[in-house]
């Protein structure tokens, strides 16, 4: 049962940073038809960290793909700091995540032939836009790497390459960060790393953030969880740790 209170008002005011109305997706037709998402209503009010949770083909991936406009909804809305995402062609979509999302996935997808400093610039770079270095270097040293920012991929670990996508991630200010399994290539004392430094853009910087996962130490850090079960909303409940997260998975 979803959380009292969660979800666009009635009069279709949009309350949080991201939201959706009645969302679906359906893959398919005819007998193989398989509905993925159907009729989901949710609302992430903005300077949260909210983790999506569910098995394998629950739906959560494609939940994301559809609020951060990667996909396209068979049915229902979706908004992104009172924009509506569904209602954008493909070229102001592409102007829509550049310009309001970050995002960060289980591979790092960092450009080899640039340093950490020029991977972190790279998103006002392609845009056109002006770099402010003062922030740039605050977040290299947030994610502790002021002393890798001239070294290039190759030459850090996985978990500081997962550091500086988030840097990457958060140098446009983004609206909202969408984190997709972001520890999954990740050992556990690395993966611990990087979702306290998530976590830490959400209490210093007020950033919001949507993580979508399988696992609940991951969900832990967050403020609220999501639980998706069948393409639909099973539980959405703040939360107090990882024995918490558990219990409202197995509850279900």
């Amino acid at each position: 049962m979803a959380g009292e209170g969660v979800g666009p008002d009635g009069a279709g005011t949009r309350v949080g940073i991201v939201s959706c109305l009645e969302l679906s997706r359906r893959f398919g037709e005819g007998e193989a038809a398989v509905d993925a998402l159907r009729g989901v209503t949710l609302d992430f009010p903005k300077g949260e960290l909210t983790a999506i949770v569910g098995p394998s083909g629950s739906g959560k991936s494609t939940l994301m793909h559809l609020l951060a406009g990667l996909d396209r909804p068979t049915g229902g809305q979706a908004w992104i700091d009172g924009v509506e995402v569904t209602a954008l062609d493909d070229k102001g979509l592409t102007a829509l995540r550049r310009e309001k999302l970050g995002f960060v996935f289980q591979f790092f997808n960092l450009v080899p032939v640039l340093d950490a400093a020029e991977n972190v610039e790279l998103p006002l770079r392609i845009a056109g836009a002006d770099v402010d270095t003062g922030w740039r270097d605050r977040l290299l040293d947030t994610v502790g790497l002021a002393d890798r920012a001239t070294h290039r991929p190759a030459e850090l670990s996985g978990g500081q390459q997962q550091r500086v996508a988030i840097a990457r991630a958060l140098i446009a200010r983004p609206a909202v960060v969408f984190a997709d399994e972001p520890t999954g290539n990740l050992d556990s004392k690395s993966g611990s790393g990087i979702l306290e430094l998530l976590r830490t853009s959400v209490d210093e910087f007020g950033q919001t953030v949507v993580i979508v996962t399988h696992d609940p130490k991951v969900a832990a850090y967050a403020d609220r969880v999501i639980v998706l079960a069948d393409g639909q909303v099973a539980a959405d409940r703040r939360v107090s740790g990882e024995d918490d997260v558990i219990g409202l998975m197995r509850d279900l």
